[in-house]
Formats: C-alpha cells, sequence, structure tokens
C-alpha cells in the first residue's frame, strides 16, 4: 500500500465517522490554540514593556539605595538632595541627573479629587526622561532652590480635575497644601501597570516639606552616550559609598531591566504555554483511545484485507495515517482557532498579542508528533491480528 493509497482509505474512515472524528479532534484543537494564544499574549506582554522602559528615555541609569531587585521590598534611602551634585559631578553634566521622592496623595481642585503619585522632582526631569509637555512650562531650578508651591500636571489628573477648563494658573490642593499649575504633562500612557499619566510633579524641596521627609528616593542619571552607561555604573556606585560608607548601591541600566523582566516574562510564557500542552496530551489520549475503538469495530475488515494480501506494514500504515491525519487537521484548526484568539485578544485588551512565527510551527509540529506518538499502540495491534481469528470475529 502506497502512502497515498493509505491516505485515502484512513479519509474514508474518518469520513464514515465523522462526528466521533470531530469531537476526537477538540482535544488537540483546544491544545494547539491554547499554545499559540498564550505565546502571544507573553510576547505582546514582552514587547509592551520593552516599549515602556524605553519610552522613559534613552541611556539611563536608576540610582537606588541597597541591592536592586524585583520583588524586594525597598531598601531605606539615605540618599540626600545634595547627591544630586555628586553624581553630576562624576557625570560632567549638571542637567543629566534628576530625583525623586514619592507618595501617593488625593489632590484636590474645588469638590473634584483624584488619588495620584505625588513626584517631588527637580528640573531635570525633561531631560533625562522623556516628559513632553502639553502646555505650559516645567519646574525650573528657581522653584526647587526656593521650594514654591507650583505643580505640573499628569494628563489624566488634569482632564479629571478640570475637564474642560484650563488648568493654568488654577490651584490644587495636596495634602492641605495649595499649590499653582504651571504645566500639563502629555500623555505617557503606562509603564510596568501604572499609568504615568496619574502623577503630580512638585520640586523635590516642596516635596520634602510636605511629606515631612529630608530623604529622598532615587536618582536617574542620563549618560551622554550608549557606550558611556557601562563605565558610569561602577564609578556612580563609588561615589555614593564613599559618600556613606558602609552603605551599599545600585545602579541599574534600562538593559538590565529589560533582561530581567524579559526572563521572568519568558519563564511565565513557558509556564502557561507548558500547561497549556497538557491538554494535547489528553487530546492524544482521545486519540490513541478512538483508535483502539476503530480497531476492535474494523477488525473483521482488517482481516478480510489481510487475507487478500495486505501486509502487517500496510495495516500499519493504514491506521496509524488516520491517527495522524486526526492530530494534523486538530492542528490547523486550532492554529486558526490560536490566532484568531490572539487578534481578538489584542483588540479588545490593554493588552497587545504579538504572534511569534514559531509558536505555531511549533504547536502544529506538536500536534502531528502526538498523532505518531499515539497513534502506534493501535495500528500495530492492527497489524498484528491473525486473519483467521479477524475473520471469524462477529
Amino acid at each position: 500500500m502506497t502512502g497515498l493509497e493509505a491516505l485515502r482509505v484512513a479519509l474514508d474512515a474518518l469520513r464514515a465517522n465523522r462526528l466521533r472524528s470531530a469531537l476526537t479532534m477538540v482535544g488537540v484543537v483546544v491544545g494547539v490554540s491554547a499554545v499559540v494564544l498564550l505565546v502571544a499574549i507573553g510576547s505582546g506582554a514582552r514587547q509592551q514593556v520593552e516599549q515602556q522602559v524605553e519610552g522613559l528615555g534613552s541611556n539611563l541609569l536608576l540610582v537606588v539605595p541597597g541591592k536592586f531587585q524585583f520583588g524586594a521590598a525597598p531598601s531605606v534611602s539615605r540618599l540626600q538632595l545634595s547627591d544630586v551634585d555628586l553624581l553630576a559631578r562624576v557625570v560632567g553634566d549638571k542637567r543629566a541627573v534628576a530625583v525623586t521622592v514619592t507618595s501617593g496623595e488625593q489632590v484636590r481642585a474645588g469638590a473634584k479629587s483624584v488619588f495620584a503619585t505625588v513626584s517631588g522632582t527637580n528640573q531635570n526631569v525633561p531631560f533625562v526622561f522623556n516628559e513632553p509637555l502639553r502646555r505650559g512650562v516645567y519646574l525650573s531650578a528657581t522653584d526647587v532652590s526656593t521650594r514654591r508651591r507650583v505643580a505640573v500636571l499628569g494628563s489624566a489628573v488634569a482632564d479629571q480635575l478640570f475637564a474642560d477648563r484650563e488648568p493654568l494658573g488654577r490651584f490644587v490642593t495636596i495634602g492641605g497644601v495649595r499649590f499653582r499649575v504651571i504645566g500639563v504633562l502629555a500623555s505617557q500612557g503606562s509603564a510596568f501597570g501604572v499609568s504615568r499619566d496619574v502623577e503630580v510633579h512638585v520640586p523635590v524641596t516642596s516635596a520634602q516639606r510636605l511629606f515631612g521627609v529630608r530623604r529622598i528616593d532615587a536618582l536617574a542619571v542620563k549618560a551622554a552616550r550608549s557606550d558611556d552607561v557601562d563605565r558610569l555604573q561602577p564609578q556612580l556606585v563609588a561615589a555614593l559609598q564613599q559618600e556613606y560608607p558602609g552603605e551599599e548601591f545600585s545602579a541599574v541600566s534600562q538593559a538590565q531591566i529589560l533582561g530581567t523582566v524579559g526572563t521572568i516574562l519568558s519563564l511565565l510564557t513557558l509556564v502557561l504555554s507548558a500547561i497549556a500542552a497538557i491538554s494535547l496530551v489528553v487530546g492524544g489520549v482521545g486519540v490513541s483511545n478512538i483508535m483502539l475503538v476503530s480497531v476492535r469495530e474494523r477488525t473483521r475488515e482488517i482481516g478480510l484485507r489481510m487475507a487478500l494480501g495486505a501486509r502487517q506494514r500496510d495495516i500499519l500504515a493504514q491506521f496509524l495515517a488516520e491517527a495522524v491525519l486526526l492530530t494534523t487537521v486538530g492542528g490547523v484548526v486550532g492554529i486558526g482557532v490560536g490566532v484568531g484568539g490572539s487578534l481578538l485578544v489584542d483588540y479588545v485588551s490593554p493588552l497587545p498579542a504579538v504572534i511569534s512565527w514559531w509558536s505555531p510551527l511549533l504547536a502544529f509540529g506538536v500536534s502531528v508528533a502526538v498523532g505518531v506518538i499515539f497513534g502506534v499502540a493501535p495500528a500495530r495491534r492492527a497489524g498484528r491480528l491473525d486473519p483467521v481469528v479477524a475473520l471469524r470475529q462477529e
């Protein structure tokens, strides 16, 4: 029996039991589509994080107290505002160091209020980060040095508090203290699941007085060139450790942040895909069971074929072709469902779904392999039947 003949016989057998064949393929369809969909969601999440980190600016270094680790509790900061000048001397550019001290506060304007992240910053933020203004001006060095009560609102805060009114020149109340609005930031989207549009920037000195602290939470440094990032990392840490003996500090680059987040997301995607692949195994077991039932039902047919000259390998090829055909068709349908589901998720949800070229191919290859692996046992059982016994089977 040639391969084409085995395929034709397999198609005829599957057509004779359409409903059973369709139900058998369901497990394979679910498994393949789940793998494609979950890999697409994982790839989309990784791409979104990369875009968010890159959207903060280029050649950035985040300087924080303690050892930087995702998920770890932040260390108590000993950083002071004077450390801005210290790191500026290391970098060689006074504009290249931004500072932040943050707190969640209720921001009010008349009868309206919104809970926002209030960040005490300095005048260098627009140079260090990608923080374009929608209108007005940003904080100045004079605002910082004189502890002026002025504020730059995130776009979402401005829209919620002032709606169609002009926010510039108006006042907002933060922690019982009034601040005059001098600017509104352009829409920035989200970073690590936190909206950058629900922020209020005030002079760091005013924020320290408002929060009742003297520390700062972190420093951000902008290297002049990407080649300078690796050189500056140990220099910045060494300067701070010299200033604060016995203390530990970290200078983390964007590449390191992306590497860590990428590793976490890749591992999560792998785990989810492995879980989804379990349904492929379940589908394979279903294929094996149905093929065993088919062998039992068609015992007389097998005996007749063998009596007419069919060899053991011909019977083996026939039933193996049926199993592979079931999983192959299920794999193709599953890829279509997975791609369609990925496009739907990308359209209706804020999380993008990016279809990796290799995930449909991998899922299809696995589905074919499932057909081969789980179809061997029924096919071998059919091929080993004694034709005399098979013909006598009722």
